[in-house]
Order: C-alpha cells, then sequence, then structure tokens
C-alpha cells in the first residue's frame, strides 16, 4: 500500500510479540472507530507464534492496515522507534497488540487537540480487563469527556510528586510533530521508557486528561512488563534513571527545573525508604536491605530523620502509619 492511499488523520502503531491471540480485537478496536481515516502498521517483532501470518492476513484485508515483520528480534524499544518513524497523520498512537481502544476514543482526542493547539498530547483512564473476566463493556451515549487542561510545568511537577507512570500507555494520543520533534523511545530506560517520553512532551506543551475511558489494558500471564515488576529495587531504579534523563536533557527547557529533579530524587528516596521497611517486616531482609540501601543513597538524611511526612502522603497512611508506631511503642526496651 502506497503512503498516498489514504490521507489518514490518526496513525496508530502496534507493536506485536508473541500477542497473535489478541491482535485481531486490537486492530478492530482501531477500525471500528467513529474515526476512520487511520492507519494502521502492525509491527511484528519476529513473533515464535503465528503473529506475523495474523498481521500479514489482517493487513490484505484492508487497505487501512499495514503489515512490517522484522526478520529478527530487536526488542520493544527498537519497534516503539520504528512506528515513530512511519507516523505522517497530524495524530499518532502507540497502542500494544494485546490492548484495545474504547470506542470514540480516537474521536474524542483528536476534537480536543484540534480546538487546543498547544496541547501535544491526551491520555484518559484504561480499564483492566483480566483473563477470565466479562469483556469491559462501553456507554456509546456518553459522548463529553470533561477534559483537564495542565500546563506542562504542572504535569511535570504532579509526576515529581507522585514519581511513578500516571498515563496508561494505551490511551496516550500525541501531536506527531511534537512526537518527531523530541524523538524516540529511549533504549537506555527498558522498563521506563514510557513514563520518561511523556515528561519530554510536556517540556513542550499541554497535556490534557479525560477521566473517561479511552482503552482496555489486557492483564494476562504474559504481560512483557510481568517479570520486571516482580523486581522492586528494579523498578525504583528504572524510575530515578527516567527523572535524571529527563532533567539532563528536555526537562533542562522548564523553570525551576532543579528543583523539581530534587524533588522526584526526594520522593523516590522516601517511598522506597517505607518501601524498605514494608519488606523488613515481612521478614524479606534481603530485599529490605538492598531496597534501604538505594534510599539512603539517593538522600542519605533519612539517617537521621525518617521521611514520616512522605508516608502520612500516602493512600492509606493512617492506618500504615499507626501500624508502625504501634510496632514501635511495642519493641523491648534495650
Amino acid at each position: 500500500m502506497s503512503d498516498e492511499t489514504i490521507m489518514a488523520t490518526v496513525d496508530i502503531a502496534i507493536p506485536c510479540y508473541r500477542y497473535g491471540n489478541f491482535l485481531r480485537d486490537c486492530v478492530d478496536s482501531v477500525l471500528s472507530q467513529s474515526i476512520d481515516d487511520v492507519r494502521i502498521l502492525i509491527i511484528d517483532d519476529a513473533s515464535p507464534d503465528d503473529s506475523a501470518e495474523i498481521a500479514r492476513a489482517i493487513a490484505a484485508s484492508d487497505p487501512r492496515v499495514e503489515a512490517l515483520v522484522h526478520p529478527e528480534n530487536r526488542g520493544p524499544t527498537a519497534t516503539y522507534n520504528d512506528g515513530i518513524s512511519w507516523a505522517k497523520a497530524p495524530f499518532f498512537l502507540l497502542l500494544s497488540a494485546d490492548d484495545y481502544l474504547a470506542p470514540s476514543a480516537l474521536a474524542r482526542a483528536v476534537t480536543l487537540m484540534k480546538s487546543q493547539p498547544d496541547v501535544v498530547m491526551t491520555y484518559g483512564a484504561a480499564i483492566n480487563f483480566f483473563d477470565g473476566d466479562p469483556a469491559p463493556q462501553f456507554d456509546p451515549t456518553v459522548k463529553d469527556a470533561h477534559w483537564r487542561i495542565q500546563t506542562g510545568q504542572d504535569f511535570v511537577e504532579q509526576n515529581c510528586r507522585r514519581i511513578r507512570n500516571l498515563v496508561p500507555t494505551p490511551t496516550a494520543i500525541v501531536r506527531t510533530a511534537t512526537q518527531k520533534m523530541i524523538g524516540g523511545y529511549r533504549a537506555s530506560l527498558p522498563h521506563a521508557c514510557d513514563m520518561e517520553m511523556w515528561l519530554r512532551f510536556a517540556a513542550h506543551g499541554s497535556i490534557a486528561e479525560t477521566p473517561m475511558e479511552q482503552a482496555v489494558y489486557r492483564v494476562h500471564g504474559a504481560n512483557m512488563s510481568t517479570a520486571y515488576y516482580q523486581s522492586i529495587i528494579r523498578d525504583y531504579t528504572q524510575r530515578l534513571a527516567a527523572f535524571d534523563v529527563f532533567f539532563a536533557n528536555d526537562g533542562k527547557r522548564l523553570p525551576r527545573s532543579k528543583k523539581l529533579h530534587a524533588l522526584a530524587q526526594r520522593r523516590l528516596a522516601a517511598a522506597a525508604f517505607w518501601t524498605g521497611v514494608s519488606q523488613w517486616r515481612r521478614g524479606n531482609r534481603e530485599a529490605s536491605a538492598e531496597i534501604l540501601r538505594f534510599s539512603l543513597a539517593l538522600n542519605p538524611r533519612m539517617r537521621a530523620l525518617p521521611p514520616f511526612l512522605h508516608l502520612l502522603q500516602l493512600e492509606s497512611s493512617r492506618s500504615k502509619f499507626r501500624s508502625v508506631v504501634m510496632e514501635a511503642a511495642q519493641a523491648p526496651n534495650t
């Protein structure tokens, strides 16, 4: 299919590795959107299952769909960046083959970005769909997305305070021109490249969020992130690296960038500290020691003054704080 065949409003790249059984649902969710001037590129990363055959069959059945099959496995980052290189439409979405879009998700985002030129990225809620559960149902009569627009500065500060990825990846619809300007995903951040990417967008424009469900995120045993999140210290290390890389590059554009970077480091150190304490109480002494070493290296002052304020700001914080205090009070005097 030639690039001139379809003048698309939205380009959707669908990376696929061993997700052939989910691929048709993913593509159908795009082709059934209220916006039909879309292009889709399925990028199969040399899957050992029948993903490549399914991708080619889907592409042969609809002129809006192309299939790119890697002869050798190149990994997620390179696959994502192939999609960015291919994109030409005004708006772009990277949608994993095991996820799928909610009805009218594209129209809601595109309508907002057309009316708000400063908005470079939109995102919304994602439903977690667990294996064995009934498929999520959507109300097709609901149209008003109730967008909340933040300045890029405010979005970055919010991320620095909450120190985790706030954007469900299958809902992140962006301006292609901005995506091309800020570049692709970083191979040095294999498990936090999406969080760093959203921060990069915020350094170049406003961010719009809707509480509406924009996509469905499948939770299953083959999720590529499952093994990674089993390692707590690797998670904290990658989040720290994402902030460090961002503030060393695009983040320098922001006012108070050094203070924001320091805020993210303090919040990460505090979160890791209490995670280490929790692991110790559960008897996971080796994991606890590693996490506490990470937190104290990031903020040595916590050796003298533990970050109680952070604990109070956590969800269910009062019960956690009460548990820690009661345990301390009941400990025998030495």
